[in-house]
């Protein structure tokens, strides 16, 4: 949904807020249920902000006036490395070869975090899949019955 950028802030997905509403429904009878209670909650809590997170980020990109100025500073810093090194000719290949291949880096990081859910170079939903069973079609998924906890 990111890659595709179809995911919203505004929709926010049942299973996490049936899972929210499903611990905070629970009454803890003892000191230790109250503390798991609060940690169950600051986990949904953290997922939730960790999915505003990617949804911001999917959003985000280096804008075309970024792009232009990087590219006319590389080609200014190829041009005064040519001109100081006007009377050497091997020094001057050498520099500017060193100084060509680290904008190439430059240009490939930042073209590769422009957009981190597409490409070539994108983060997959890999790590989510293992956390969401659901997800990749296995029985899993969270349970609607809350079992006792003193009980059987």
């Amino acid at each position: 949904m990111m890659a595709r950028q179809t995911a919203t802030l505004e929709i926010v997905p049942g299973n996490l807020v049936d899972a929210l509403q499903l611990t905070l429904a629970l009454t803890p009878s003892t000191q230790g249920q109250g503390i798991a209670q609060r940690e169950m909650a600051v986990a949904l809590e953290s997922a939730l902000d960790a999915r505003r997170q990617r949804i911001l980020i999917s959003r985000s990109s280096v804008s075309l006036l970024k792009w232009a100025c990087l590219v006319i500073q590389a080609i200014c810093v190829l041009i005064a490395v040519a001109l100081s090194h006007g009377d050497k000719r091997g020094a001057a290949f050498v520099a500017m070869g060193l100084f060509a291949t680290g904008a190439a880096a430059c240009f490939l990081l930042i073209g590769a975090y422009d957009r981190p859910f597409i490409g070539q170079l994108s983060i997959g939903p890999d790590p989510l899949l293992q956390v969401m069973p659901e997800a990749t079609g296995s029985s899993g998924g969270l349970r609607r019955q809350v079992p006792e906890i003193g009980g059987r």
